[in-house]
């Protein structure tokens, strides 16, 4: 139970030191800090209406400090703990009762705030609270936000790291500035694909240098930046024209980690099909490039199969152990039919590439918030130059 209305006011709270200064009705004072692995420790210990309300004119501080506890960030989905579970502690630290949230970040919004005198102190604090609001609409409605991919060191020697993505506000034309889920799945399975299917590319033994990699459809940017990483290689990500500044600077964002693990990125824009203008030609102008070829949920309109069979017949390099790595989410009958399609549009080419393998991975959407209805089979299929098509079907399904 919590405890009775008033049982103590905030009296200080500091988001840097998760630090709390609380006053009891005896006037005792007291602190509270909250260790780093409590998410939203001020709504923890506080319901809406101890929240500083309108009427007791708070201070601009105060209002701060009450709108980044009740930020909701969008949960990432690790291995090691249930997306449902994320969204319960949030919602449940943030407000028992959403609507209560809802009506007091309404009535920051309707507020003249006029203890405050600094126009600009005034303008932010609508502007957070309208924020606080639309991630309490779901994704779609939240804007801009940032979101941290955790990963695995690939041994028991090697530390654990996270990737920064940022994603600009989804609008309906611009899918490619959404982390889709399958690229996470891919991602994260890029060091047993080294191991396997990929392992003569990898055989430090061999004397030869790390392959070149390309993804196309970067998106984001997450496999790719994943790849460099993980497998410590220059990576070339690629996208339309207008995902490519936000790709450029989620590259930025992580260049430093991916220097550190040995990797290297470049990014241009690659439009499939398109004119020598809306190809970076210093990146992709020459053919056959890539001894790796990595796409993750690229498909979307009836064109785009055959576009990206073609794409990656011009990028993937020569030899019989050049790789393409392409995962198919498998939603609806709408992707279904666009993965058999581009199955077929691999076997049409002038020089047709083959289906070495196919595997099937677990993974999630975002869109609903239910585990059981978000999770979704993610069809891989590792594609070749040279030789017979050999279809492995694997059980595992991690």
């Amino acid at each position: 139970m919590r405890p009775p209305r008033r049982a103590f006011l905030l009296r200080y709270y500091s988001p840097k030191l998760r630090l709390f200064v609380l006053q009891t009705r005896a006037s005792n004072i007291f602190f509270l800090q909250v260790p780093q692995n409590i998410y939203y420790p001020l709504t923890m210990v506080l319901a809406v209406e101890d929240f500083p309300q309108m009427w007791q004119r708070p201070s601009y501080p105060e209002l701060v400090d009450i709108l980044q506890s009740l930020e909701l960030s969008p949960p990432v989905w690790g291995h090691k703990r249930r997306r449902s579970d994320i969204i319960s502690e949030q919602e449940s630290l943030a407000s028992q009762r959403k609507g209560e949230v809802t009506r007091y970040l309404s009535s920051i919004i309707k507020s003249q705030l006029a203890w405050i005198e600094d126009d600009d102190e005034k303008e932010a604090l609508w502007t957070q609270a309208s924020k606080r609001m639309s991630e309490r609409c779901g994704r779609t409605a939240m804007g801009e936000v940032i979101r941290r991919w955790p990963f695995d060191g690939e041994t028991a020697a090697a530390d654990d790291f996270e990737l920064t993505i940022r994603e600009p506000a989804l609008t309906g034309d611009s899918l490619g500035f959404k982390t889709w889920g399958s690229s996470y799945v891919l991602s994260r399975h890029l060091p047993k694909l080294a191991e396997t299917s990929l392992f003569r590319l990898f055989d430090e033994t061999l004397g030869q240098t790390p392959p070149d990699v390309l993804e196309l459809g970067s998106g984001t940017g997450l496999l790719g930046l994943a790849a460099a990483a993980l497998w410590k290689v220059p990576v070339a990500l690629s996208d339309l024209p207008n995902i490519v500044p936000n790709l450029r600077d989620n590259a930025l964002k992580n260049a430093s980690l991916i220097q550190s693990r040995g990797g290297s990125l470049s990014v241009g824009p690659l439009t499939w099909g398109g004119n020598e203008d809306e190809i970076d030609q210093a990146l992709f102008g020459k053919l056959y490039q890539f001894k790796i070829v990595l796409a993750a949920d690229p498909m979307y309109d009836d064109d785009h199969p055959a576009l990206l069979a073609s794409a990656i017949c011009d990028h993937l390099a020569l030899g019989s152990e050049s790789r393409a790595v392409v995962m198919v989410p498998k939603r609806d009958a709408t992707t279904l039919r666009l993965l058999e399609a581009f199955k077929q549009a691999m076997l049409d080419l002038e020089t047709p590439l083959f289906c070495e393998e196919e595997d099937e991975l677990a993974g999630q959407d975002d869109w609903v918030e239910d585990d059981d209805a978000g999770q979704v089979k993610c069809w891989l299929g590792i594609f070749s130059r040279g030789g017979s098509p050999l279809t492995v079907v694997s059980d595992d399904v991690s």
